[in-house]
């Protein structure tokens, strides 16, 4: 019974500010457990800011390697349309078809374009025709020139003559060898062979005139020629695009005429889609600080459960796709809000990778450029 009480008074006894022996180690170490627990838990936030900073490539982290998923692939696809208006008499093609250049796709009606290159081909000959016949007149033109130039001799030789005739009759009037009424004759035979010479004349002139009329008239019968050689040629194109050919190799897609329907010049019967593909990767202007033409680049599809291609950047857009908008966007309303524009850029793809003929335009890729590749010369399409 008396220990208890000397414990007590033990306590009371101890000096303030004395930790008792039982209790020297709780406090402290309390204290760096709270100290160990706060670290950790400050190392575990700064590890997972860092995460994210690289999981979104920001400072102080960074990537040579600029990526889009807005990028498509693209092709050269054509869309197959008449020239000429009628009914539809042919279309020997099916949905999705391989065709070779020059394969006939739709045949229109051609019974009219027939008969159109029939009446140009009847035309022509009517102005050939008119051609030698002019060639003829000019033949016959020179011959009569030639005819009326010994005309007018023989009258100068007739002037001659009868000149002569009237100077010896003059002198032989004196002595009455010629009587007066030979004399007058003489006159009069004279008279007249001048005005034989005059006619004469005039008539080369016009056999002249006539000639030069003829050739006048030549140089409009080859023009009228040459008119109906090009009738000929326009009826001959026309009788052609009633066959609708494939302009070069590729797919057809769907077929959008059927045969006996009546189309207009102009309308949207097919598209071909040839072999050739390329990447449109709409990168942010952010992006493009280090982009260049020649840098390698990767693309996967997501069609293709997420295949990877290889590529380069054949060429760079000298606008933002905003630029080329139809309705251009205004700024200056007070309403401004900065947007990260887009720069289309053109990415070939490598030739000769498997299953590089399972890409169809329109597609979507998520794209990678490497900017800290070594920038290559890209051969021009």
């Amino acid at each position: 019974m008396s220990q208890p009480a000397t414990t007590t008074n033990a306590i009371a006894a101890t000096p303030e500010g004395v930790t008792p022996a039982g209790a020297s180690s709780t406090e402290p170490r309390s204290l760096g457990v709270r100290i160990v627990s706060s670290l950790g838990f400050a190392a575990i936030a700064i590890i997972g800011v860092l995460i994210v900073l690289y999981a979104w490539q920001l400072p102080p982290f960074g990537s040579a390697i600029e990526s889009t998923e807005n990028a498509l692939v693209r092709g050269q696809v054509t869309l197959i349309g008449p020239q000429l208006s009628g009914y539809v008499f042919e279309v020997p093609v099916q949905d999705f078809q391989f065709v070779k250049a020059g394969d006939l796709l739709v045949r229109l009606d051609d019974r009219i374009y027939k008969q159109r290159l029939d009446q140009a081909l009847a035309q022509l000959a009517v102005q050939k025709a008119a051609l030698a016949n002019n060639l003829q007149q000019r033949r016959s033109a020179e011959a009569t020139i030639v005819q009326r130039q010994a005309a007018l001799d023989n009258s100068r030789a007739q002037v001659l003559k009868s000149s002569a005739d009237l100077k010896r009759n003059e002198a032989l009037i004196a002595d009455g060898s010629v009587s007066r009424r030979e004399l007058d004759v003489t006159r009069a035979d004279h008279a007249q062979t001048g005005a034989a010479e005059a006619q004469a004349r005039a008539a080369l002139d016009i056999s002249r005139q006539d000639l030069q009329t003829v050739l006048v008239n030549r140089g409009s019968l080859e023009a009228a020629v040459s008119n109906a050689e090009a009738a000929v040629e326009l009826a001959r194109i026309d009788l052609s695009n009633t066959r609708i050919t494939a302009p070069r190799d590729g797919q057809l897609g769907q077929i959008g005429v059927r045969l006996g329907a009546y189309v207009n010049s102009g309308a949207q019967l097919m598209a071909l889609v040839p072999d050739r593909h390329w990447v449109i990767a709409n990168m942010k202007e952010t992006q493009m600080a280090a982009v260049r033409e020649g840098q390698a680049a990767t693309f996967t599809v997501d069609a293709l459960n997420h295949r990877r291609f290889t590529g380069r950047v054949q060429r760079i857009a000298p606008a933002t796709g905003s630029e080329f908008s139809l309705l251009q966007a205004d700024n200056a309303t007070g309403n401004f809000v900065k947007i990260a524009q887009r720069v289309p850029v053109r990415i070939i793809v490598d030739p000769g990778q498997e299953e590089l003929n399972r890409l169809r335009p329109g597609m979507s890729v998520v794209v990678s450029i490497d900017t800290a590749s070594q920038v290559q010369p890209v051969e021009p399409d």
